[in-house]
């Protein structure tokens, strides 16, 4: 049986010299719902003006996979267990290394949600590190790679629905 299938398109033309490494790398991003991205290589990676600040990188957009991802499964298992949530946000970063001469990976990705929850009554913190071992288990972009992924969750707050 096939499993689902995920498109994107990347689009990329010249700007400047290319045989002098002194080219643009801007380009676009599309996906099937019709949004656009303007995407670049990341300025700290490649000098400004051949990059663009502005622009999502890919390394970027793999911590926004890899939180999202997060996100939604411990939704997902945290409905599944009545705990009423109300608001979710991540400050979540990345770390590029050298892992062997000439390559380069993200070698570890923090998470570090904070959790808005329904109610009077703070849960146990080992229920909700539970919640988040649960969806960690379960994240279709945390199953995807091999790099490092801890969950360091910030301030629970109460709310009022």
């Amino acid at each position: 049986m096939a499993g689902h299938r995920f498109t994107a398109e990347v689009e990329w033309a010249i700007d400047g010299d290319f045989a002098r490494n002194a080219y643009s790398r801007r380009h676009v991003w599309r996906f099937d719902g019709g949004l656009e991205i303007a995407a670049s290589a990341a300025p700290g990676i490649v000098p400004l003006p051949y990059s663009d600040e502005a622009a999502i990188d890919p390394e970027e957009a793999f911590v926004a996979a890899v939180s999202s991802c997060h996100m939604m499964s411990f939704l997902h298992v945290a409905r599944r267990a009545n705990v009423d949530v109300a608001g979710y946000r991540d400050a979540a970063f990345g770390e590029l290394n050298r892992v062997a001469p000439g390559r380069m990976a993200i070698t570890r990705v923090v998470l570090r949600p904070e959790i808005a929850l329904a109610g009077v009554e703070k849960p146990d913190p080992a229920s909700l590190a539970d919640l988040h071992e649960k969806a960690h288990e379960i994240c279709f972009i945390a199953n995807s790679v091999n790099c490092e992924i801890s969950v360091e969750p910030g301030p629970l707050h109460l709310v009022a629905r």
